[in-house]
């Protein structure tokens, strides 16, 4: 794999982990309602997932899914009712202003948040069929074996896209402090859930 094609993959992973979409709304709405915290392990679930990607990809297994209709329908639809299901717990979240959130924070573990990331990602369909259009445009001949340029063009993804995610859950952090009262708090909650929606609205369209 030449040194040019491996940072032209880098800048293109960067830009798209950057441009507006679900995720990253997603993390930074995580992130403005309860810290830095909930939004860096959302951000590690939501990238980690790129390793089963990027392995279906490299396997030629994530075919599947192009080529079945049914296949496609079935994790759309689970992924939709999975988002569904996130939504109605992000309405019922007490986010009181007097405790800034501190309570909310504390009782949703690290691992719960992660594995939140993680199935986002995962009961996604979408992103299975952008690793196949995405990953192949910079594979090519070279001392490397196919199946492993794209192991570390999934994991350069991965760690551009958690240090975008990351640094992005950072910032609304730090803006955090400027927003907090119980207006805002309160319009970050149902911004969560309809950003949840939105995805949830997009899986069962597709």
């Amino acid at each position: 794999m030449e040194i040019g094609v491996f940072l032209s993959f880098c800048l293109a992973s960067f830009l798209m982990a950057l441009s507006p979409g679900p995720d990253n709304i997603y993390v930074l709405t995580e992130s403005l309602a309860k810290g830095a915290r909930n939004g860096l392990w959302i951000a590690f679930g939501l990238n980690s997932g790129v390793v089963v990607h990027t392995l279906l990809a490299a396997t030629g297994l994530s075919l599947i899914l192009k080529q079945s209709e049914l296949a496609f329908s079935v994790v759309s639809y689970l992924g939709a009712a999975y988002l569904l299901y996130l939504a109605y717990q992000a309405s019922r979240e007490d986010l009181s202003f007097e405790t800034e959130s501190v309570k909310a924070e504390k009782n949703t573990s690290a691992l719960k948040l992660y594995r939140t990331g993680v199935f986002m990602n995962l009961l996604n369909p979408k992103v299975s069929l952008f690793f196949i259009a995405f990953l192949p445009q910079f594979l090519g001949k070279g001392s490397l074996p196919l199946f492993w340029q794209a192991c570390i063009l999934g994991l350069s993804f991965l760690v551009i896209g958690f240090a975008t995610f990351g640094s992005l859950a950072l910032l609304a952090h730090q803006l955090r402090r400027y927003f907090l009262n119980p207006r805002f708090v309160k319009g970050m909650k149902w911004m969560k859930v309809i950003v949840l929606l939105v995805l949830a609205s997009f899986l069962f369209v597709t």
